[in-house]
């Protein structure tokens, strides 16, 4: 084979087993679709990630759905004392809802806040039309898709509107969760009550809420497949 020949054949070679690498590396990276994904909006002031009471709902929950693999998503949002960043959160909430519809269609999805994340929570439950720097309005087809919803020391509880009265989609799915004498959720007057949900009993309760409803949901689609 002549030089240039070869030097071709070479490149071509190579170039069709780097595209080859590439693609079972890109294979690999691909993230599986969890049976169940908690998607969860830390309160006020918490560092990046779920926050303390989002970490002891996966924990708890865990156990109560042996079998099911269970995956996280932080939302992204400021989580400041600029209260009107909830929007942000909510636009993030609403992104990644949307779009593990549409790429794990499968998944049940867990959609829950405390605090201010709560209030995140509020607005992606009910507002079906963008507004008040809340852009990402969540359409009607991605609803069944949303298996449960729990909210803890909800601020709008504390006007007398849970998120369970608020939302006519997600209402009969949600959990919204007030601890005794909590200021936030309530007219009581013990902040203590309101940073110690991750010790509550509350936290138990609201896993057993979504476990219960993540088993009905899926067993309502196997019907369905089945059918």
């Amino acid at each position: 084979m002549r030089p240039g020949r070869a030097l071709r054949a070479g490149l071509l070679i190579g170039a069709v087993l780097g595209a080859s690498v590439s693609v079972a590396q890109q294979a690999a990276a691909a993230p599986a679709c969890p049976d169940v994904e908690v998607i969860f909006a830390r309160g006020t002031d918490e560092p990046a990630g779920i926050g303390q009471v989002g970490k002891a709902l996966v924990d708890t929950l865990k156990p109560m759905l042996k079998g099911l693999s269970i995956g996280t998503y932080a939302v992204e949002y400021p989580a400041s004392f600029e209260f009107l960043e909830a929007a942000a959160g909510a636009n993030d909430m609403s992104r990644r809802i949307k779009s593990t519809v549409a790429e794990c269609p499968d998944t049940k999805l867990v959609l829950g806040g405390y605090s201010q994340g709560a209030a995140v929570v509020d607005i992606v439950a009910t507002s079906p039309i963008a507004g008040l720097g809340y852009t990402e309005p969540l359409p009607r087809a991605v609803v069944p898709h949303v298996a449960a919803v729990v909210v803890f020391g909800n601020p709008s509880a504390r006007l007398g509107q849970p998120l369970t009265r608020m939302s006519p989609d997600f209402g009969a799915k949600t959990a919204d969760l007030c601890n005794k004498a909590d200021p936030i959720c309530s007219l009581g007057r013990d902040w203590n009550s309101h940073i110690t949900y991750q010790k509550s009993g509350l936290v138990k309760t609201a896993a057993e809420w979504v476990a219960k409803l993540v088993r009905t949901t899926r067993s309502d689609s196997a019907k369905t497949t089945r059918g």
